[in-house]
């Protein structure tokens, strides 16, 4: 069971995410339902670390096994979903993964949780705040890694 549940004033998301970096890009994944990138993660289930989440996460979606380097980032965020208005109030976790010799060669065969196919793309960490993605923090963030974590609280609608 996926930590996520609605409550009378809106729906409460708890997730991971993975920090890929090579030659100064960043994986990212997109499908063809959005028009934004998004990071490699996902929900967090019942009974499950975070530190297993995106381990699971990395697997399901890229089809490798991925050790941590360390978690970077810890994103509170207060939104309205764009389509649907629903309020969300979400916790992430970001790790730093360690990336493998032939990453570029990673292949996504995954789906998102609305049955659309994903596909992985490198966006250059400079150019990021270019691009629709999220987390949005990232284009900011990700030029200066800090070296234990960081939290990050964001309300754009509360």
């Amino acid at each position: 069971m996926e930590l996520m549940f609605k409550t009378g004033k809106g729906r409460f998301n708890y997730r991971v995410g993975a920090i890929i970096i090579h030659n100064g890009r960043i994986l990212m994944v997109k499908n063809n339902r959005a028009p934004y990138f998004y990071s490699v993660g996902g929900r967090v289930k019942f009974d499950e670390t975070c530190d297993e989440a995106v381990k699971r996460e990395v697997k399901e979606e890229l089809g490798v096994d991925l050790e941590i380097d360390r978690p970077v980032f810890l994103h509170e965020l207060f939104f309205d979903e764009g389509t649907t208005k629903e309020h969300f109030h979400e916790v992430s976790i970001y790790f730093l993964m360690k990336t493998p010799e032939n990453v570029e060669k990673i292949i996504c065969a995954s789906v998102d949780e609305r049955g659309s196919r994903e596909e992985l793309c490198w966006i250059q960490i400079e150019k990021f705040g270019g691009y629709e993605a999220y987390p949005n923090f990232f284009a900011t963030e990700l030029m200066r890694l800090p070296t234990s974590l960081k939290r990050i609280v964001e309300i754009r609608n509360r």
